[in-house]
């Protein structure tokens, strides 16, 4: 496996792992789905996200 490759698959774990991918498939899924309609800004994407965690939290722990 080159460097290269590596470091790529690296990113790709922490943005997968950390939820930085999220707004990404968000705003694909939205321009498909939406053509012409502007999508959230990510601060709004992540206000709404935690808003919406905050009043349900299903199994988190705290």
């Amino acid at each position: 496996m080159t460097l290269t490759r590596l470091l790529r698959l690296a990113r790709w774990y922490l943005r997968e792992l950390t939820g930085e991918s999220r707004y990404d498939r968000y705003a694909e899924r939205h321009h498909r789905t939406h053509p012409g309609s502007p999508a959230l800004s990510r601060r709004e994407y992540e206000r709404q996200r935690t808003s919406r965690l905050d009043e349900n939290p299903g199994a988190r722990c705290c």
